[in-house]
Formats: C-alpha cells, sequence, structure tokens
C-alpha cells in the first residue's frame, strides 16, 4: 500500500460509513411530483434528484435544508445514516403493537 493510500485510509471512514440514506422517492411518489418537479422547487437539476434519491450523490446541508423544507419534515425523516425500514413495516408494526395493547 503506497503512502497516500495509508493516509486516505487512515483519514477517510469506510464507504458503508459514508453513505446516507434517503426517502426522497417515497416522498415524491406520496405527492405526486416528478423529479423535474422537485428539482424545479429546489432550484437544481433534475439528474441530481436522481443521483441523491440512488445514492450517488450526498446533498450538503444546505441543499437538504431546502429539501427538509420543502417537504415540511425534519432533515432526519429524510436523511439518514442508517438504512430506513420500509415505512409499512413501521406502521403494520405500531398498529399491531396498538391492537394487542387495547
Amino acid at each position: 500500500m503506497s503512502a497516500p493510500e495509508r493516509g486516505k485510509a487512515a483519514t477517510e471512514p469506510p464507504e458503508e460509513q459514508r453513505r446516507i440514506y434517503n426517502r426522497l422517492r417515497v416522498l415524491r411518489a406520496e405527492r405526486g411530483l416528478s423529479r423535474q418537479d422537485l428539482a424545479d422547487a429546489l432550484g437544481i437539476n433534475y439528474q441530481t434528484v436522481g443521483y441523491i434519491e440512488r445514492g450517488d450523490f450526498n446533498p450538503g446541508l444546505e441543499l437538504a435544508f431546502r429539501i427538509s423544507e420543502f417537504f415540511a419534515l425534519p432533515i432526519e425523516a429524510i436523511f439518514s445514516r442508517q438504512p430506513f425500514r420500509p415505512l409499512s413495516e413501521t406502521i403494520y408494526r405500531r398498529s399491531a403493537e396498538e391492537s394487542t395493547h387495547a
């Protein structure tokens, strides 16, 4: 391993630790928005929306705040360092727990 590779390995976390997961695709679908619609509202290119949705690009803090404000949700409801559980699983589990406690 060369010196630059050793330095990089020591300073950068592994790929899976740098990944940011998001719910953009789900949020767009819930609101009937195309990538172009969201891009126009945020002032970015529609391809950037696709890159973010696929996890190929992590938005900067300023863009993350704009997305959060657009959807009127906290940033952590849209972005996470851990994979999101499917909403159907979250809702179903909550409904099942509520019915067993009733």
